[in-house]
């Protein structure tokens, strides 16, 4: 997920028939959020990188596999962005991609999470530098619970998933 300076409009309660205030940041400076969640229990892993790229990708595959137990296998469901599925990625052992059918981000069970950090926690806000788009980042991660993170990805579909 992109968290930047240029912020996000979202949907807010107010008096109806007026506008609430809302900050605009014309700045773009970025972080990039990289996790994964496991549907059924809500345990999570996330990293903040300053870009999306390949070797980016590597470093949080690399994290999370030496999260896991020896004896732990994880199929981890991806699409197809160019840094997923790049010929010099190279997954770990126990990690088994299954990637999603092109343009088809409604089943990527993380999309829930980000629109839902977005709008919970991450609009209308005005951010210095990249220091404090990392530190908002890493508050809003943290206030989410397993069990917020279970309800938003647990998709009937993942059961059916074999490989």
């Amino acid at each position: 997920m992109r968290f930047g300076q240029k912020g996000r409009v979202c949907h807010r309660w107010f008096t109806r028939g007026q506008r609430p205030a809302g900050l605009c940041d014309q700045r773009y400076t970025w972080a990039h959020l990289f996790a994964a969640v496991q549907p059924a229990t809500g345990e999570s892993f996330a990293l903040v990188l300053p870009q999306v790229s390949t070797e980016a990708m590597q470093i949080f595959l690399d994290r999370f596999s030496a999260t896991r137990a020896p004896d732990e296998h994880v199929a981890m469901v991806i699409d197809g962005a160019g840094w997923h599925v790049a010929d010099d990625l190279r997954m770990p052992d126990n990690i088994t991609p299954i990637l999603l059918p092109p343009y088809s981000p409604d089943l990527n069970p993380v999309e829930r999470v980000w629109l839902y950090l977005r709008e919970t926690y991450l609009s209308h806000r005005f951010l210095a530098d990249y220091d404090a788009i990392v530190d908002a980042l890493c508050a809003a991660w943290r206030r989410v619970t397993g069990d917020r993170l279970r309800s938003l990805t647990s998709y009937p579909y993942l059961n059916q998933v074999s490989f």
